[in-house]
């Protein structure tokens, strides 16, 4: 399927909708042992990238189908990660702030296209009127993103929305609006106000009341002992707690913060008809374009409504967004085909190839269970291949526990160093965990410091990786 035609293809999806309820109280209902694999996967990622602790969850139709944690949320007091422990959302709070706008334009309060002065009369902007909501979404605003000057932005508190946006409203715009793109989080300050404008009521209270009501999601404003996970941080290799930091410059932007079933259960409710309209999902979900009618991009994705479209290593179309921040890299993803939203939490930053991760954690419940049947390669000890364009040889051990097939691969190798590269805990091997359960391996995640990968057995027998568009990591396993 060509790119336009994929791209087509999902906004009819989005049209379609998913009319099931969003259920916060529904329990997995997954069968077991797909609920086994995930957590495997998410204790093995937890072990791999250094981060105190993770969770994650799956739903399906609005229900909860997998929920899981690993970890610690504490580390001085040892206490684990679970269903309710509540972690940053950094740039996920954008998607918040945009299906507010949605809303907003379904009940015809607010018209994305319009110049986002006119939802401002109070605020003067020295910016050409033509900025509109959807630039801003899009990041084609020229608006830039935090700055040198703002390096001590979160030891301010702002009262306001409108105070946050008085931080960058006299600065030089990069670009005319819709001619480049350029990621900023200040431009969701600024949407924000447009929301609060339109709908006559402080942002956050609107959020609250419209979008996040009865799901654990809140913004990062008072702290919660008891539920909230401690921020941390890499500092030369090691992990420590990290300095409060204020959000208030851009909660729309970066803000928010909630458990991974509120996340995912918001996903849902994005899919679900009777809260917004297939035609305003629709919109949501188009890719945007520049004043010259060429995409915007970043990366292997369309940049739409505030939301990324791309489709997944099966090609299947999916709407997703992932954030970074002082003690947070956070993802949440989308499969409007079969109903499913994905959620990852962490409370670190780590270099990550996050939205592979969450497909990989999506995968148990998502995978045919037929297809071939190649038993678990308990009898290899070596394997040989490449890393991108290096040669690599290493040890190799697989067995089957718990009723799943589990691997490791030694990482004495030109990979051990790539992966070693990264500031989180150096890696002397990474774990394979197959998707599928029982004494079989025709498809696993593979679980390093950089993220979760897809690995997958090709017709001679060889397992292939994709890393990025320009690394593989191909394994031949060995006797």
């Amino acid at each position: 399927m060509t790119q336009h035609r994929t791209h087509l293809a999902l906004i009819a999806l989005a049209a379609a909708g998913c009319n099931s309820p969003v259920s916060a109280d529904t329990p997995s209902t997954a069968p077991a042992a797909q609920q086994q694999i995930a957590d495997a996967i998410l204790a093995a990622q937890v072990e791999a990238n250094g981060v105190p602790g993770m969770a994650a969850a799956v739903t399906r139709d609005g229900e909860v189908i997998w929920s899981g944690g690993a970890g610690y949320r504490d580390l001085d007091r040892k206490l684990p990660v679970d269903t309710d422990t509540s972690f940053r959302l950094a740039s996920v709070s954008k998607l918040l702030t945009a299906t507010a706008a949605m809303v907003l334009q379904d009940r015809h309060l607010l018209d994305i296209d319009a110049p986002v002065q006119r939802y401002l009369p109070g605020r003067r902007l020295s910016w050409p009127s033509q900025i509109n909501l959807r630039q801003l979404a899009a990041h084609t605003s020229g608006i830039p993103h935090y700055q040198d000057v703002d390096v001590a932005r979160g030891g301010v508190h702002f009262d306001t929305v409108d105070e946050a946006v008085a931080i960058f409203a006299d600065r030089s715009l990069l670009f005319a609006p819709g001619t480049d793109y350029q990621y900023s989080s200040y431009g969701y300050t600024l949407l924000s106000a447009a929301i609060e404008g339109a709908a006559r009521t402080p942002f956050l209270s609107f959020v609250s009341r419209t979008i996040t009501y009865d799901l654990p999601l809140r913004p990062d404003l008072e702290p919660d002992p008891a539920h909230d996970t401690v921020a941390y941080e890499f500092e030369d290799g090691a992990i420590r707690a990290a300095d409060p930091h204020d959000y208030s410059y851009s909660w729309g932007g970066a803000g928010f913060r909630g458990t991974a079933p509120g996340v995912a259960l918001f996903g849902a409710r994005v899919m679900r008809d009777s809260f917004l309209s297939p035609e305003a999902r629709a919109v949501m979900w188009t890719p945007a374009s520049m004043n010259d009618g060429s995409p915007v991009t970043e990366g292997e994705d369309r940049i739409a409504f505030g939301w990324r479209i791309g489709t997944d290593s099966d090609g299947h179309n999916i709407a997703h967004h992932a954030g970074v921040a002082i003690g947070a890299r956070s993802a949440l993803l989308v499969y409007p085909e079969s109903g499913e939203s994905v959620s990852v939490l962490s409370n670190a930053v780590w270099v990550s190839d996050i939205k592979e991760t969450a497909t990989m954690l999506a995968a148990p419940f998502r995978v045919d269970q037929g297809g071939p049947q190649t038993p678990c390669p308990a009898w290899a000890s070596r394997y040989s291949g490449s890393f991108g364009d290096k040669p690599v040889t290493g040890t190799a051990s697989f067995a089957v526990s718990d009723g799943i097939c589990r691997g490791t691969l030694g990482l004495d190798n030109a990979a051990g160093d790539w992966f070693d590269a990264m500031p989180q805990a150096n890696a002397n091997h990474l774990t394979i965990i197959s998707v599928l359960p029982g004494d079989r391996l025709d498809r696993g995640a593979l679980v390093t410091p950089s993220g979760t990968y897809d690995l997958r057995r090709q017709a001679d027998g060889r397992f292939v990786a994709v890393l990025s568009p320009t690394r593989k990591f191909i394994v031949h396993l060995q006797r």
